[in-house]
């Protein structure tokens, strides 16, 4: 079969829909560029879950992916396949990686964690309900933004007044239309940042994830559980994945509440609940659209006769995969009360999310309290002119102005 013309991903994603039809359209796996780098897109769920499952892909780019060492040094997004974390191990380093972590993200701890997101949530609703009518607030910064900041920040131990500067950083390592020298400083200023939390929980530790990793670390000696590298990594992951992701959920589900009233009624009559809402937000909307890169370990037949090479970068198009016309009828409409939550926003297999329940727990929190506290919410512009963050990675809009109550024009 001859080979397909590369199709360019556009660094700013300012037409994912499309973008994400015209990779569906091309066939269950096609020949993308991303910011230089030559990779499958894999669109068809079904071929996707294959290959999330087949150990015939790693996820390690140091020892399977031949392009690696020439690409690192120029590619923007190097951050996405350098870091030395459980997100780029393979096989048993992998496992090794993510028992680390999965201790402190269990769904009995998160379920612990309900009475603090909820003060947490009141305690921003407390703020944005004292604006006056007619003055629009934007939810993005005022409610999506802080609440995972939080609590992650609670989780991981970040000091409240260095909360600001890692989102400065870890917003920018999802921001696609940065150059490859933006994203080396904004990666440096990272590693900064989480030096100098490494050294205050030496110094002083708390209960906090951050100060069991270094006391794992530390007290092993030899390096045979975290060397320097993955401890700064996995902080490093844990910190972005933790908050970033969260953001655009609860992001994009108020957005499509506040646009589409029906979805909103199906939860006041019955007809859905609050993690109905937050499933299909899943689907239809994901955190994440691609997620660089995998590497495949031998040839990979696909079933309209292409090959993906062994050594080839395989990128994992979540967004499009959620949409695809074999995963649900109707795929393009949000519909709260389907009956199939079946979507890929977490990933599938061995690298499916840790933090799925927690973040299932914040957003499904932030929305049930903030529709309490404010029934009558409306968007303050119209959905189509919200502006969407310029990244091909991250899902979500640079404000989300709404209008709490009705105003006497109303």
């Amino acid at each position: 079969m001859p080979e397909q013309q590369i199709l360019v991903l556009d660094p700013t994603g300012s037409d994912p829909d499309a973008e994400h039809l015209a990779l569906r359209e091309r066939g269950p796996a096609t020949l993308v560029d991303i910011l230089g780098v030559r990779a499958w897109s894999v669109s068809d769920p079904t071929l996707l879950k294959r290959l999330l499952t087949s150990k015939d892909v790693s996820k390690d780019g140091r020892a399977h992916w031949p392009a690696f060492a020439e690409t690192v040094p120029t590619w923007p997004l190097a951050l996405w396949v350098a870091v030395e974390n459980m997100f780029t191990a393979y096989g048993a380093n992998h496992s090794r990686l993510r028992r680390m972590v999965a201790p402190a993200l269990t769904a009995r701890r998160t379920a612990a964690l309900q009475t603090d997101v909820e003060t947490l949530v009141t305690g921003l609703l407390d703020d944005l309900d004292g604006l006056p009518a007619g003055e629009s607030a934007d939810l993005r910064e005022h409610l999506a933004y802080p609440l995972p900041i939080a609590v992650i920040g609670q989780l991981m131990g970040v000091p409240a007044g260095q909360r600001a500067e890692f989102r400065s950083v870890v917003d920018n390592v999802f921001a696609t239309h940065l150059t490859a020298e933006e994203q080396a400083a904004n990666a440096a200023a990272l590693y900064g940042l989480l030096d100098a939390l490494i050294a205050t929980k030496r110094t002083v530790p708390g209960e906090d994830m951050t100060s069991l990793l270094i006391a794992t670390r530390d007290e092993e000696g030899d390096g045979s559980t975290l060397s320097d590298a993955e401890l700064r990594d996995t902080l490093l992951l844990m910190i972005s994945a933790g908050y970033e992701t969260t953001v655009n959920v609860i992001d994009q589900a108020l957005t499509t509440l506040l646009s589409d009233p029906t979805q909103l009624t199906h939860v006041r009559d019955g007809r859905c609940t609050w993690q109905d809402i937050v499933e299909e937000t899943l689907r239809h909307e994901p955190a994440v659209k691609h997620l660089p890169l995998r590497y495949a370990l031998s040839d990979i037949p696909l079933p309209d006769g292409q090959t993906i090479r062994s050594g080839d970068a395989v990128l994992a198009s979540y967004a499009a995969a959620n949409r695809h016309p074999a995963l649900h009828q109707y795929a393009d409409l949000f519909d709260a009360t389907r009956i199939s939550k079946e979507h890929l926003a977490f990933g599938h297999g061995v690298h499916f999310c840790l933090g799925a329940p927690l973040a299932r727990l914040e957003v499904a929190t932030a929305l049930r309290l903030f529709f309490e506290r404010f029934p009558h919410a409306r968007l303050a512009t119209q959905r189509e002119d919200l502006q969407r963050l310029p990244s091909l990675i991250s899902n979500g809009h640079t404000s989300v102005p709404v209008l709490l109550r009705p105003t006497t024009t109303d």
